[in-house]
């Protein structure tokens, strides 16, 4: 029961949608109407609003890390369960008839909150990879991988299962970004998309 309570928990709070919130209460436009129509913070750096995308991302990870932090506090060894939970929130939540983002900062956040180094990890390879390719999905994507092969590296076993299941989440709401990946035809950080 406490698997139950602690994703429930994680989606919650992860379901937040600080981008869309942060948009409307400053006027800068409808993020639905705008790049992507995603919630995510890439999207909320197309208004040109700089200053509220990086509120985005920074948001966008303490949930996710709340989530986490609060049920290691609550259950514990559910704690994993709380930080899937987050991530499954921010791109699926319930307010938003199930159109989120695409779980890369929250999963910063969440990563941070299971085992620091993998925090540390997935947010060096996110920023190398931005700064090599200007790319940001791919580069989201590539954090996400990295998460559960250095939770692998240092022995925590215990939440690499939870980063495999996020991955594979992130990877798989990137599909049209790999699609325009393949083509030559993704947006770089700047861009038009």
């Amino acid at each position: 029961m406490e698997g139950f309570y602690a994703l429930a928990l994680g989606y919650l709070l992860g379901s937040v949608p600080f981008g869309l919130i942060l948009t409307n209460v400053f006027g800068d436009g409808n993020l639905r109407e705008i790049g992507s129509g995603n919630i995510g913070a890439t999207n909320v750096l197309r208004t040109g609003n700089k200053g509220l995308a990086a509120a985005t991302l920074l948001l966008d990870g303490a949930k996710g890390f709340l989530a986490v932090w609060l049920a290691w506090r609550l259950f514990a060894a559910a704690a994993p369960l709380a930080g899937l939970g987050a991530v499954l929130g921010h791109c699926f939540p319930v307010w938003l008839k199930f159109r989120g983002g695409k779980g890369v900062a929250t999963t910063l956040g969440v990563s941070l909150a299971l085992a620091w180094p993998v925090g540390l990890a997935y947010a060096a390879v996110w920023l190398v990879m931005l700064a090599l390719t200007r790319i940001s999905s791919l580069s989201g994507m590539v954090a996400a991988m990295a998460a559960p092969v250095t939770a692998w590296l240092i022995g925590r076993q215990d939440i690499e299962w939870a980063l495999v299941a996020i991955m594979l989440v992130v990877i798989w709401l990137h599909r049209g970004n790999i699609a325009r990946l393949r083509a030559g035809t993704e947006p770089k950080v700047g861009q038009k998309s």
